[in-house]
């Protein structure tokens, strides 16, 4: 009898010793870590690209010499002559500066902490400090000098690979646009999108146009975004799968109105696999919003 009740309790439980756990935990499933992977690919794009420009520019190969060469002296030419075009890129460049993009990405992300999604603020932040990171050994291992003519529009900024006010732009622009993508539909995505690769453009433009960069700068500087982008979302969702798009959820339901945030589902565990179930080995931790009653 006392047999019969342990092997009920047993089965019940789905263990085989019963309510408590008696083996190893069990590994996550693959399949929390294949949304991960999917970051794996433009990461590894963007640095064969950089690769492949940065092997270019140390065996100074002649067409892209010609390229570069090419297009900054055709676009600076039409800078001088049109004063009023020279004055709205600068204008431009001065709101596309390192400084101003890293500073609305450092606010993005205290936001981001302050709303309780602490995972996307580490993304955001970690993007922007891989891209400093990024330019600022470009421009000590590399010291490739930028364009020099005898009328210079744009102050002399020593060495040009990558284009550090074009990275920071893409970096920026990226994180706002990952941030505004789920929370929207399918014609703000698109303006979104239109919007983010506008200003990505106008701000490479800027930097051939001014003679600050060489084409080629503003390239290497956007196969470097991926990287800086991918990379820290790859490493948290094979460290910590689901974190960011749980953190996206919850992002999505704190910005809403007072009303839809009342009346909205609570958020689902942590450890919920795809269909909804709990995934064994990880305790489901609940989280409910500040708003609801």
């Amino acid at each position: 009898m006392h047999q019969s009740a342990d092997h009920d309790s047993r089965a019940a439980t789905g263990r085989p010793g019963g309510g408590r756990r008696t083996g190893p935990p069990t590994a996550r499933p693959p399949v929390q870590r294949t949304g991960a992977l999917r970051c794996a690919w433009p990461a590894l794009a963007g640095a064969l690209v950089f690769a492949v420009l940065l092997v270019l520019v140390r065996a100074d190969w002649a067409p892209l010499v010609r390229f570069d060469q090419g297009w900054a002296a055709l676009l600076h030419r039409y800078a001088l002559r049109h004063p009023v075009w020279t004055a709205a890129l600068q204008t431009l460049a001065d709101l596309g500066a390192p400084w101003v993009m890293r500073t609305l990405l450092g606010a993005v992300a205290v936001w981001l902490w302050a709303l309780g999604a602490r995972w996307l603020a580490g993304w955001a932040a970690t993007a922007a400090l891989l891209a400093w990171a990024a330019d600022a050994a470009g421009r000590a291992l590399i010291g490739r000098p930028g364009p020099h003519f005898a009328d210079q529009l744009a102050p002399d900024a020593g060495a040009s690979f990558p284009s550090g006010p074009a990275l920071a732009s893409t970096v920026t622009c990226g994180v706002l646009l990952a941030l505004a993508w789920p929370r929207t539909g399918r014609p703000g995505r698109a303006a979104a999108g239109g919007a983010a690769a506008l200003a990505v453009l106008a701000v490479g433009w800027t930097r051939i146009a001014l003679g600050a960069h060489w084409p080629s700068d503003v390239l290497a500087a956007w196969a470097v975004a991926p990287v800086a982008l991918a990379a820290p979302a790859l490493v948290v969702g094979l460290w910590r799968p689901g974190r960011l798009r749980r953190d996206v959820r919850l992002l999505r339901l704190r910005t809403r109105p007072r009303v839809q945030r009342v009346l909205a589902p609570p958020l689902p565990p942590v450890g919920t696999g795809g269909q909804g179930g709990p995934v064994e080995g990880v305790p489901p931790v609940t989280e409910r919003d500040p708003g609801r009653s």
